[in-house]
């Protein structure tokens, strides 16, 4: 069972960046994993709603694919495990998968987990925003399953406003907009009021706090990043602000 805390740790770092990654490392990888093997839907959930989300505008383009096979093999997936896991994406991308029922299924297994939660949606946008665009059916979608694991269209919005800004910092210099989507703040925002957002965000995603939450040290690294990440995007607005 050890390939499915395998699967959590290198998924994040290749699908949903870098905080991201440490926080589904330590959560998934090593506690809910771990402790609930029998019961956890979601390896299985995740490839298949991945499917479903490629199929949401009528056809799986080549970067739909791509980007579940680099994720396989990102992750090192082998034999039945590979296999299982491009059953369920198949699955996912028939007329008839079972959506309300599965998305039920996986709220009724994260309902005390809504960290896990959220980290599902993000990779499930990953998926939706493979082109860098969130088409009308994408979105829709995404609405869907946040409203199914019980988040609202406020929050579905910060979350694709943080997965703008993380992408465009991760491909060109970070700009003004895209601190501001990492810190979750507005430009005009006082600056003492984004120091609060920052400071908090230090806060929860501090590499020794996630360690004692059980973070693996291999993921040490992709909690240090993000917390760079966010110092730099502290940076960036307090500069603007001088």
């Amino acid at each position: 069972m050890a390939i499915w805390g395998k699967f959590f740790g290198a998924a994040i770092g290749f699908l949903l960046g870098r905080f991201i990654g440490a926080l589904l490392g330590a959560y998934l990888g090593h506690r809910f994993i771990d402790q609930r093997r029998s019961a956890n839907p979601f390896f299985q959930t995740t490839f298949a709603v991945m499917g479903h989300v490629a199929k949401s505008n009528g056809r799986v383009t080549e970067q739909d694919i791509a980007l579940a096979s680099s994720l396989m093999s990102q992750i090192g997936l082998r034999g039945r495990a590979k296999e299982a896991a491009q059953r369920a994406y198949r699955q996912g991308k028939a007329a008839d998968y079972p959506l309300d029922r599965e998305l039920k299924r996986l709220n009724m297994a994260l309902r005390f987990r809504r960290d896990l939660a959220r980290l599902f949606i993000e990779i499930q946008l990953q998926a939706a925003l493979v082109d860098g665009v969130l088409d009308d059916h994408e979105r829709a979608l995404m609405s869907r399953i946040c409203a199914a694991l019980g988040f609202s269209e406020a929050d579905l919005e910060r979350l694709i406003a943080m997965r703008h800004g993380e992408r465009h910092s991760q491909t060109a210099s970070m700009t003004l907009e895209d601190a501001c989507r990492i810190l979750g703040v507005n430009g005009d925002d006082s600056l003492p009021s984004i120091k609060r957002a920052y400071r908090k965000l230090m806060a929860q995603h501090h590499p020794d706090k996630l360690a004692s939450q059980g973070l693996p040290p291999e993921m040490l690294s992709v909690a240090q990043q993000k917390s760079q990440d966010i110092q730099a995007a502290w940076e960036r607005i307090r500069a603007s602000k001088a």
